[in-house]
């Protein structure tokens, strides 16, 4: 049989019970899982290799061929091998004309080489139909079922009939193809799988540089100067007390600045009387990134949970305790129970409790699992109203808490005002803002605007 007849039953369409047999270039890691999972899907698998000898890494109802004897026994040949290598399929350039060509490679550093992987393919095979796919998904993924890493796969390709070939794939091994177009998008998904949490810098860097600013600011005032105008050594502080008032005051700045940028974005369409034009590059960074700053937020909201509760265990608060039960022994005397103060605990906490609640809310609503299973409205109500209701009853809570100290002068130590004041500034003007823009007198221009209206527009 000839090569072009090889080729035509390879493309010919599946019957119910039997698919076509798929080539798998390289017989590493990530060539074998995949090998075992098409098997395992129904796709008869040829490996072409240097060596044609059976291993018993090989799946066992794989057949192992040399190159030029598994290319013509298919139409789609996976490339699982890295560019560096691609040099030995130049004389295979007629039996690979008119194939699909799969490339899977990717790159050590971003941007290594002028053009993507599979764009080189496509230049060193013109006769073949390059497709670039499956460079997101590791071998460990495919050997575990996909069951602990994403399902997603990115497709590109300048042919749509092999690209469609190729998608058939990917549903076939219970992945989801993603088409990102021609082979000019090959090179982002390549540098895809080399980013380092890309959307987390920002959030990252910014959460570190607040948190080391606000313990180095509770270390002075709660530590240094009590022993230097106290002489109180309270170093101990470092371990619990310090973290369990950084860790409320970074959740509550950061859940700020989740909706801060909306604020910064309804100011702008208003001042510019339309929508059709983009945010500054620095708005746009920060609305991307409001999804890792809420996560981040909530993660410092359940430690201070977790230091809050495991604070009745401390040494200090049980000598505390115990000093204060003694001195009213000695005294004689029980203090009476101040109903103000029990109304002023019970009230924080309780902002606290449901503040808390539905800031776990909003991170469960953000979680694709769920936020596929909800429609654009209710997800917005999650996010927006209820989140802002998280907004407010944490600043409640911490108002609550921490507002007797704004009129007490023991409160500014080197005349600098307490941690939870500072936690305030952001919160507080967000929530001003907001409840400004909501006056009809605003809202109405701004969801007008939202929907298409301009103030002076191009065209009549």
């Amino acid at each position: 049989m000839n090569k072009n007849s090889s080729n035509i039953m390879a493309l010919a369409p599946n019957t119910p019970n039997k698919r076509e047999t798929v080539c798998i270039f390289g017989t590493g890691d990530f060539g074998r899982a995949l090998g075992h999972q098409m098997i395992q899907s129904g796709y008869p698998v040829v490996y072409g290799s240097r060596s044609t000898q059976i291993s018993n890494l090989i799946p066992k109802d794989a057949e192992v061929l040399s190159h030029a004897e598994a290319a013509q026994k298919a139409a789609i040949i996976i490339i699982a091998i890295q560019r560096q290598h691609y040099n030995f399929l130049t004389p295979l350039a007629e039996i690979l004309r008119g194939k699909v060509l799969v490339d899977i490679s990717n790159n050590l550093k971003l941007n290594q080489y002028p053009e993507s992987n599979a764009e080189y393919l496509a230049q060193l095979l013109p006769g073949s139909r390059v497709v670039k796919a499956f460079n997101t998904v590791s071998a460990w993924a495919l050997q575990s079922g996909t069951l602990d890493a994403s399902r997603q796969v990115f497709v590109c390709g300048d042919d749509v009939e092999a690209k469609q070939m190729v998608m058939n794939i990917v549903r076939a091994l219970g992945l989801t193809p993603l088409d990102k177009g021609t082979l000019l998008a090959a090179q982002e998904i390549e540098n895809f799988p080399l980013q380092l949490f890309p959307m987390w810098k920002f959030p990252i860097f910014l959460s570190l540089g607040l948190t080391t600013f606000f313990f180095l600011y509770c270390l002075a005032l709660d530590v240094i100067y009590t022993y230097i105008y106290e002489k109180n050594n309270f170093s101990f502080f470092i371990a619990i007390t310090i973290p369990n008032r950084v860790c409320p005051v970074m959740a509550l700045i950061l859940l700020a600045l989740v909706y801060l940028p909306g604020i910064f974005a309804a100011i702008i369409q208003l001042y510019r009387g339309t929508k059709y034009r983009r945010f500054p590059d620095w708005l746009d960074k920060w609305m991307l990134c409001r999804k890792q700053l809420g996560l981040i937020a909530l993660a410092f909201a359940s430690l201070h949970v977790v230091f809050t509760l495991v604070a009745p265990l401390r040494a200090f608060v049980r000598w505390r305790i115990g000093k204060g039960i003694v001195s009213q022994a000695l005294n004689n005397k029980t203090e009476p129970l101040d109903s103000t103060t029990a109304w002023i605990s019970d009230s924080y906490l309780a902002l606290g409790i449901l503040g808390f609640f539905l800031f776990v809310l909003l991170g469960i609503t953000s979680l694709p699992s769920v936020s596929n299973n909800v429609n654009w409205r209710e997800f917005r109500f999650v996010q927006s109203k209820l989140g802002y209701l998280s907004l407010i009853l944490c600043t409640a809570h911490t108002l609550v808490y921490g507002g007797k100290w704004f009129l007490s002068p023991s409160a500014y130590r080197w005349y600098l005002p307490n941690i939870y004041m500072l936690s305030l500034v952001v919160p507080c003007a967000v929530l001003v803002v907001k409840f400004v823009l909501i006056f009809p007198c605003v809202d109405k221009p701004l969801t007008q605007i939202r929907q298409g209206w301009e103030r002076n527009p191009k065209y009549s």
